[in-house]
């Protein structure tokens, strides 16, 4: 078991290191990704489903004490929460409410910017390592050295290529899948301001 694993992580580090120092970035690179990707995909998870009016409603009834099961169930909680605060006091809520809101709408973004920017570098290092192969590619076949050592031209260039290809194997899916979190971030934000005038129109009704 231990000969096994030993053996497959030599081999993947001599794939990377015939790659380049280009594979390594892009190894770390996807690594970063997933875990951003993985965190927002956490993050964005609504929980229950249903109107967000009803859901406030619901939480109203139960006094709070309804269970939560995703950010806007948690989100509907510490607003009601900041609404009631702001009742003790005699304040108007709804900059209470966003006040409570405002770290859900933190967390939400997090790490958006980390997995746009991979997307877009993994494609361009990527590139970078194919140049750098073709021209060790090249130099090489002008001295001679590759010829002398037994390889091909297209064994080269084919090396080179590789980092282009991971390149996109990185950005395709951090791409797709980052669009479509980004699309759900856009949705939790306008869920999260229909909580604040719900919840503050609601404040307002009662103290009149």
């Amino acid at each position: 078991m231990i000969e096994s694993i030993t053996a497959n992580l030599e081999l993947f580090a001599a794939i990377m290191n015939n790659g380049g120092l280009a594979m390594w970035v892009l190894f770390f690179l996807n690594l970063m990704l997933w875990y951003g990707l993985g965190y927002r995909r956490l993050t964005l998870r609504r929980g229950t489903m249903g109107n967000v009016r009803r859901l406030v409603r619901s939480h109203v009834k139960k006094g709070g004490k309804r269970e939560c099961k995703g950010i806007i169930d948690y989100a509907i909680v510490d607003a009601l929460k900041a609404a009631s605060e702001a009742r003790r006091i005699g304040q108007k809520p709804r900059k209470y409410i966003a006040d409570a809101l405002w770290p859900y709408l933190t967390s939400i973004k997090k790490y958006s910017i980390l997995v746009k920017t991979i997307v877009v570098m993994a494609p361009l290092i990527g590139l970078l390592g194919t140049v750098v192969g073709m021209i060790e590619t090249f130099d090489a076949l002008q001295n001679n050295v590759m010829f002398s050592q037994g390889d091909s031209i297209s064994g080269g260039i084919s090396k080179a290529l590789f980092t282009t290809e991971l390149g996109l194997i990185v950005a395709v899916p951090g791409l797709i899948i980052g669009r479509s979190l980004d699309k759900q971030q856009v949705r939790l934000g306008l869920e999260f301001e229909q909580i604040t005038d719900i919840i503050s129109t609601k404040e307002s009704a009662d103290e009149t």
